[in-house]
């Protein structure tokens, strides 16, 4: 028999989720192999952090989420009320305050057979709350980025404002890193611009002005609308813009931005030193703003931080 994997943080071995409605232990927590994400990766999706208390973001999160659900025709779409009483439910039942990440996952339910049509979902929607002890996946210090070969979805196949679950070219690309013992990889558009990396945006800082990728062929995600927001208000200059690899590769800064790992430095892209291979000054200062940003605001959980 093989051993059970080692987990991240041990602490998830007792995790309690939310799944359709009931909370069941990990162990416990599964859908239907007719569920719309097994049949054809038929949900959408958000990530949440959880700083002190406070769910950082949740309804630009929820709005996304929302959305993402009444353009794929969602017939069934819980009310916002009650996914965050699922998701504050879900905490409270785990003991969770800081340190926390969570997946919510909206699936378009069971059908009552296999197929495409989503005629066949008769049963309703399914949310998934899945909250995790988990920090910052990347490292503080900094990561090194490869190109991927696999092209970003465009507008003209799959819009990447819809969040949905169907992430095989953003793998793909994961697995280019992987191959090239890189941490993540930068997918181009279908033109060879610069989209995002697999699975976050992409800042550069050239000449001083603060410079990302527009959010055509890319998700525009909340972390990314935050940076930009914190940057204005800071009077650093930026502004969205088409962005090559030669862009990035003379760029003076980089840097990465996601809910599941903050703003990270990219110290090297295809061999290529960026800048001084070290941090460099707009991302720290925007990194800090983030932090400070993290510890002041977000919407309180409703529940005293007494054990379970």
């Amino acid at each position: 028999m093989t051993p059970d994997p080692a987990l991240p943080d041990s602490r998830n071995a007792d995790i309690l989720i939310h799944v359709g409605g009931e909370l069941l232990p990990r162990a416990e927590a599964k859908v239907s192999v007719f569920d719309s994400t097994v049949q054809g990766g038929d949900a959408v999706w958000e990530g949440l952090r959880v700083y002190d208390g406070r769910v950082f973001q949740l309804d630009a999160h929820l709005d996304r989420l929302l959305r993402s659900a009444r353009s794929m025709h969602f017939a069934d779409i819980p009310s916002r009320d009650s996914i965050k009483q699922a998701l504050f439910q879900t905490l409270q039942a785990n003991n969770m305050r800081d340190g926390v990440h969570v997946r919510l996952t909206l699936s378009r339910g069971m059908k009552v057979t296999s197929g495409m049509d989503i005629r066949l979902n008769q049963y309703g929607s399914c949310l998934i709350v899945l909250a995790e002890w988990k920090q910052p996946i990347y490292k503080r210090s900094g990561i090194r980025l490869v190109t991927s070969t696999w092209r970003r979805n465009s507008p003209q196949s799959l819009d990447s404002k819809i969040h949905h679950n169907n992430l095989i070219n953003n793998i793909l690309a994961k697995i280019d890193a992987n191959l090239a013992g890189a941490d993540d990889a930068i997918m181009l558009d279908l033109a060879g611009y610069v989209a995002e990396t697999n699975a976050t945006n992409l800042f550069l800082v050239q000449d001083g002005e603060l410079r990302t990728p527009w959010a055509d062929s890319c998700l525009p995600g909340i972390t990314r609308g935050v940076v930009l927001e914190m940057a204005r208000n800071l009077g650093q200059p930026c502004r969205e813009m088409r962005v090559t690899m030669a862009d990035v590769y003379g760029a003076d800064e980089c840097f990465t931005t996601g809910t599941m790992g903050e703003l990270t430095p990219v110290l090297e892209v295809d061999g290529r030193i960026i800048g001084t291979g070290a941090i460099g000054p707009v991302t720290a200062k925007l990194q800090a703003t983030y932090a400070d940003l993290t510890a002041a605001s977000g919407t309180p959980l409703p529940f005293s931080d007494r054990g379970r």
